[in-house]
């Protein structure tokens, strides 16, 4: 089993601003490698972050760097007239495979629900660019968005929340599930299954949430079910981020597990590499 992590941060001028991440300067490709190699990890999707301005260059490097062990899933500022022009050719770039967008800052919240993002959703599927999601407070408009664009690949973060807080664990981090469910009908929608030890009530191995990691596998499958971790935001181990999934789901196993473990997000964003084929 050829193991992909979904989602994880570099960067070099830190520390986040996001303060539930890791209070660091500094996270280098290197660092991230060693903490892959210790827990078994064959391979990652790098997200620049936003709270460093050379997140991008960051990833990059350890794009060419690492072929292999890493590819991305980048960003540029929606609300620039220029940025328009980096549709074309984003992909030719070392190891960029995709979009990210996370809309936090107040200001951007009502992008995606008030038409202003139309342009980014047609240049997308018309370059064949999938783009992630942190669509927490508008699941809704991400079905929208996936039947008026059905060739735009899509995926929702982190398991359709945000993330989890000190007061939102467990059962109250989960009240999105219809909404997340909802968007299973849509077949250019999958679910990165990111951080959920992070919504955990209890210990490892987080029993607490494998009935809604459950929900989200039967509703959306193996194929459209991506497993990581934000390992930087993480209370527990690498280690124990993979064997949430390898060994303390029962009905997870066999080609399934393969699947979500990194097969499925390969195919998803067309990265050969991962599935050690170029």
């Amino acid at each position: 089993m050829r193991i992909v992590d979904a989602q994880v941060h570099i960067w070099s001028a830190g520390p986040p601003t996001t303060p539930t991440h890791r209070q660091v300067e500094v996270f280098t490709a290197e660092d991230l490698l060693a903490e892959m190699d210790e827990a078994g990890v064959d391979a990652a999707i790098l997200h620049p972050p936003g709270w460093d301005p050379n997140a991008g260059a960051v990833a990059i490097e350890a794009a060419k760097r690492y072929p292999d062990r890493f590819a991305i899933l980048g960003n540029f500022p929606l609300d620039r007239p220029e940025s328009r022009g980096l549709i074309d050719g984003w992909k030719e770039q070392p190891g960029m495979l995709g979009l990210r967008f996370t809309f936090h800052a107040p200001h951007q919240q009502s992008w995606p629900s008030d038409g202003s993002l139309e342009w980014l959703w047609t240049a997308a599927e018309q370059a064949n660019i999938p783009i992630a999601l942190q669509a927490a407070r508008f699941l809704p408009i991400v079905g929208q968005i996936a039947e008026r664009h059905p060739g735009l690949k899509l995926i929702v973060d982190h398991c359709g929340g945000l993330g989890g807080t000190a007061h939102n664990k467990g059962a109250d981090a989960f009240t999105h599930m219809p909404d997340l469910v909802a968007l299973a009908r849509f077949p250019n929608v999958a679910v990165k299954a990111t951080g959920a030890p992070h919504y955990s009530s209890d210990p490892f191995p987080f029993t607490s949430i494998h009935p809604y990691l459950k929900q989200i596998y039967d509703a959306f499958g193996p194929q459209r079910c991506f497993w990581g971790t934000d390992i930087t935001r993480m209370q527990c181990t690498y280690r124990q981020c993979v064997r949430l999934f390898t060994e303390s789901l029962p009905w997870l196993s066999g080609p399934d597990l393969d699947l979500v473990m990194g097969d499925a997000v390969s195919n998803w964003l067309g990265w050969s590499r991962a599935r050690g084929k170029g």
